[in-house]
C-alpha cells in the first residue's frame, strides 16, 4: 500500500530530526520511524530523559493532510492503542494494540484478506512542559490473519499415506491460514498475490517441486530428444524419490510418545513343540523371558527377550537414582520346550568385592539414611540345551550393598550362554566342523601352566583401570578394540613400566596354539591346531641408552595387534564352513611422557594401553586376473559406471539369485514370444501383408 503524499514529507522531517539531534545531545527516538505489521512495537528514547513526558496520539488524515503535532497533554491510551514506558539506561517505549485481530474480519473462512485490517498513523511525542523534544512516527498496516497476532491451529492434522503421496507437498508453506511470500505452491495465496512474486518463487523441493520427472519416465518423451527404443524401456508409473522419506503414519496428534516396549497381548507361543534357534524363550505365563540387552542404537533395552541358542555379553549404564530392581529370577518358571515342561532357574548369589569397578561418580554421604539396599552389578545365565529343549538354567548374580541414598553411575553386565547338556564349559564347541560367527576362538597352551582355552580382550568398567579390568573372549568374525588405563608416576622407572605393559598385554594371549576348526580336540595337538606367530617379541628388561630423563620413557609397549586369517573350507548341508589359517600377534611401542598441568606434581598419570583383533578373509581361490580388454575399456566395468551392459539380461546371468534358473529361462522365453507377436501385429507388418 502506498503512503499518502504528506506522510513521506513528515517521514523525511523526522528522519532529519533523528540524525541531527544526537549530534547536539538532544532527545531522539531510535528508530524514529516504524512500519508496524504486528500488535506490538518498541523503540528507545535516548538523551537527557529527566523530566520528560511521553504521550501517544493518533493522527487522522483529513483531506490528504496530517495535523501539526501538539505537545503538553499526557495521553497514554488512544482508542485501541496503549503506551507503556519502561525506564532503563534509556526509556523503552512500547505501543500495543488492545483489541483482538479476529474481530476485524467478517469472514473468518477467508484464508487471506487482500485489504489490511488496520491502517492508522500514530505519533509518540516526548516533551517537557509544552515544548516538543522528539517524535516517533508509527505507520500501522496490520492484516487480520497475520501470523504474529494469531496462534496456529492445534487441531489434529491428517497425514497422507507416505507410500503414495509425499508428506510435504509444499514445504515452504510455513504459516497457517496465511499466504507465504514467494511460496507459489501455497494454496492460501490468491491468484493476484501469487502474480506479484511468481517470477521469484522458491526453487526445488522447498518450493514444492517434490515430484520432479526423471529422464526414464515415459511422459517426458516429448520434452527432449530420445532414441527410437525409448518407449520399450521407459517407466510408465510416476514415482518420487521422497515417497516414504518422512514420518509414516495417518494422524499426527499431540499425545506424548511412550518409549516402553510394546508386546502384543496375544503372543504366538510355539514353545510346547520345541524351540528353534532364534525363538524367544517363553514363561508359563505366556510372556517373554527378558534380560537387559543393547539395541542396535546402542541403548540398553531392559525388557528384551532372550533368543534360543543366541549368546550375548552386554553392559548397561544406569543412574543409581533411576535404578529399579528387576522381578525375582528365583520365582520365574520357564517352558523347557516340551509339552507341559517347566524349568526353574538355580540362582547363586555372590558379593562384589570392589565397588569401584561398577560404580563411578559417587557422592559421599555424610548423614546415615535408611537401611542399605542391594543392587545387581552382574548377572550370568547359563542355559543347558538338549536338541530343541532347555534342560537346566543356572544363574550367578553378583550384587553389591550400597547406601539407600547412594548417587552415581553404575555399570551392569549381563551374559547369556547356551551350552550342550553333556558338555563342560571348557569343552564347548565353537562350530562343527567350521567356526560359527560369534563363537569364541578356541585355543590351548602346551606349557601346561594354565587352563586358558581362548584369546581375550579387556572388558573395562568403572574407571577403566587395568588393575580392575576383566577380560572377555575373542569372538570369531568380530573385529574389536579394547583397552585400559595404567597408573604411572612422574618418577616411574622405565624398565618397570615396560615390564608392566608387556605383562598386561601378554595376559590377553596366554596360549600357544589356536584351533583351525570349531571342534578341534583339546587332547590331540595334531587335530588342526596352529601355533601362534609372535612377531616383534619385546625384551622388557632392555632400556634404550637415552631413557634416563625423568618423566619420559622410550619404546613402551602400548598396543597389541592380533590378526587372524580365515577362509571358506567347503560346505556341509549347504552351510559354508570357515576355518582359521593363521594367527599373528604384534606389539606397537610409543614414547611415554608425563603430562603436567601448570606445575608437575608427583601424582599418578594415566597411560593408555590397548589391544585390537582383526579378522582377514583369504579367498579360497585366487580371483581371475583382469584381461587387457577389461583394463583398457572401463566403460564396460559395472563397478565404475552407472550403465552395466554385461548385465543387460540380468535374470539370465549367474548373479541373479531371486528365482531358480529354470523359471527365469521359461519367463524369458514367454516374454520373447510376446515381443515377437507384438512386432508381427504392428502396423509395418500389416502394411507389408496388404501390399
Amino acid at each position: 500500500m502506498r503512503l499518502s503524499p504528506p506522510v513521506p514529507l513528515l517521514l523525511g522531517l523526522l528522519l532529519l530530526q533523528g540524525v541531527l539531534r544526537p549530534l547536539r545531545g538532544d532527545l531522539v527516538f531510535i528508530p524514529s520511524v516504524i512500519r508496524m505489521s504486528g500488535p506490538v512495537v518498541s523503540a528507545s528514547l535516548v538523551g537527557g530523559t529527566e523530566d520528560v513526558t511521553v504521550s501517544l496520539t493518533q493522527l487522522r488524515d483529513e483531506m490528504g493532510l496530517l495535523p501539526v503535532p501538539t505537545c503538553g497533554e499526557l495521553n497514554n491510551e488512544t482508542g485501541d492503542w496503549s503506551l507503556t514506558v519502561t525506564p532503563t539506561n534509556s526509556l523503552e517505549v512500547t505501543v500495543r494494540l488492545k483489541r483482538d485481530l479476529q474481530s476485524c474480519s467478517s469472514n473468518e473462512t477467508d484464508p487471506f484478506l487482500e485489504a489490511p485490517c488496520i491502517v492508522q498513523t500514530l505519533l509518540v511525542s516526548a516533551f517537557h512542559n509544552t515544548s516538543c523534544l522528539a517524535h516517533l512516527l508509527i505507520h500501522v498496516e496490520i492484516y487480520a490473519n497475520s501470523s504474529l497476532g494469531q496462534n496456529a491451529s492445534e487441531n489434529v492434522t491428517v497425514i497422507p499415506n507416505q507410500v503414495y503421496q509425499p508428506l510435504g507437498p509444499c514445504p515452504c508453506n510455513l504459516t497457517a491460514e496465511a499466504c507465504d511470500i514467494r511460496c507459489c505452491c501455497d494454496q492460501e495465496c490468491s491468484s493476484d498475490l501469487t502474480a506479484l512474486f511468481r517470477e521469484s518463487c522458491f526453487p526445488g523441493v522447498f518450493g514444492g517441486d517434490v515430484n520432479p520427472p526423471f529422464d526414464q519416465l515415459c511422459s517426458v518423451q516429448m520434452a527432449h530428444g530420445v532414441p527410437d527404443w525409448f518407449p520399450f524401456l521407459c517407466v510408465q508409473l510416476a514415482n518420487s524419490p521422497f515417497l516414504g522419506y518422512f514420518y509414516h503414519g495417518s494422524i499426527s496428534s499431540g499425545h506424548q510418545v511412550s518409549f516402553d516396549m510394546y508386546l502384543h497381548t496375544d503372543l504366538k507361543d510355539f514353545s510346547d513343540f520345541g524351540y528353534k534357534q532364534g525363538d524367544p524363550v517363553m514363561t508359563v505365563d505366556k510372556a517373554y523371558f527378558t534380560i537387559p540387552q543393547v539395541s542396535l542404537a546402542g541403548q540398553c533395552v531392559h525388557n528384551a527377550p532372550v533368543a534360543f541358542l543366541q549368546n550375548f555379553d552386554v553392559q548397561c549404564v544406569t543412574n543409581l537414582e533411576e535404578y529399579l530392581e528387576r522381578d525375582g529370577i528365583t520365582s520365574a518358571k520357564i517352558k523347557n520346550g516340551a509339552m507341559g515342561g517347566i524349568v526353574t532357574p538355580k540362582v547363586i548369589y555372590e558379593e562384589a568385592t570392589d565397588l569401584d569397578r561398577f560404580i563411578t561418580n559417587t557422592e559421599t554421604l555424610l548423614s546415615t539414611g535408611p537401611a542399605p539396599r542391594n543392587v545387581n552389578v552382574e548377572e550370568h545365565y547359563i542355559f543347558r540345551w538338549n536338541n530343541n529343549t532347555i534342560s537346566e538354567i543356572n544363574v550367578r548374580i553378583i550384587r553389591a550393598e550400597i547406601n539407600a541414598q547412594q548417587k552415581g553411575i553404575m555399570t551392569q553386565r549381563f551374559t547369556v550362554k547356551f551350552l550342550s547338556y553333556n558338555s563342560g564349559n571348557e569343552q564347548e564347541w565353537s562350530g562343527n566342523p567350521g567356526y560359527q560367527l560369534g563363537k569364541p576362538v578356541r585355543a590351548l597352551s602346551t606349557n601346561g601352566t594354565n587352563n586358558v582355552t581362548t584369546l581375550h580382550l579387556w572388558y573395562s568398567a568403572g574407571r577403566s583401570l587395568c588393575s580392575t579390568a576383566t577380560v572377555k573372549p575373542i569372538l570369531f568374525g568380530e573385529n574389536a578394540l579394547s583397552g585400559c588405563l595404567l597408573e604411572v608416576g612422574i618418577n616411574e622407572n622405565c624398565t618397570r613400566l615396560r615390564e608392566n605393559a608387556v605383562e598386561l598385554l601378554d595376559s590377553l594371549v596366554q596360549v600357544t596354539h589356536v584351533a583351525m576348526r570349531g571342534n578341534s580336540n583339546y587332547n590331540d595337538l595334531s587335530d588342526g591346531w596352529l601355533e601362534i606367530i609372535r612377531a616383534d617379541a619385546l625384551d622388557a628388561g632392555t632400556d634404550p641408552p637415552d631413557s634416563n630423563v625423568s618423566g619420559i620413557c622410550l619404546d613402551v609397549p602400548a598396543q597389541l595387534n592380533i590378526r587372524i586369517l580365515f577362509s571358506d573350507a567347503g560346505a556341509v548341508e549347504g552351510m559354508t564352513q570357515q576355518e582359521i589359517l593363521g594367527v599373528e600377534t604384534r606389539f606397537s611401542s610409543v614414547t611415554w611422557q608425563f603430562q603436567c598441568g601448570l606445575t608437575c606434581e608427583d601424582k599418578a598419570d594415566l597411560f593408555p594401553i590397548g589391544a585390537s583383533v582383526q579378522f582377514i578373509k583369504i579367498p579360497a581361490q585366487l580371483p581371475r586376473p583382469l584381461t587387457r580388454f577389461q583394463i583398457n575399456f572401463t566403460e564396460y566395468d559395472c563397478n565404475r559406471n552407472e550403465v552395466c551392459w554385461p548385465q543387460l539380461l540380468y535374470p539370465l546371468t549367474q548373479y541373479y539369485r531371486g528365482e531358480p534358473y529354470s523359471q527365469c529361462v521359461a519367463k524369458s522365453l514367454l516374454l520373447v514370444s510376446f515381443i515377437v507377436l507384438a512386432v508381427f501385429l504392428s502396423n509395418p507388418w500389416i502394411r507389408i501383408h496388404k501390399a
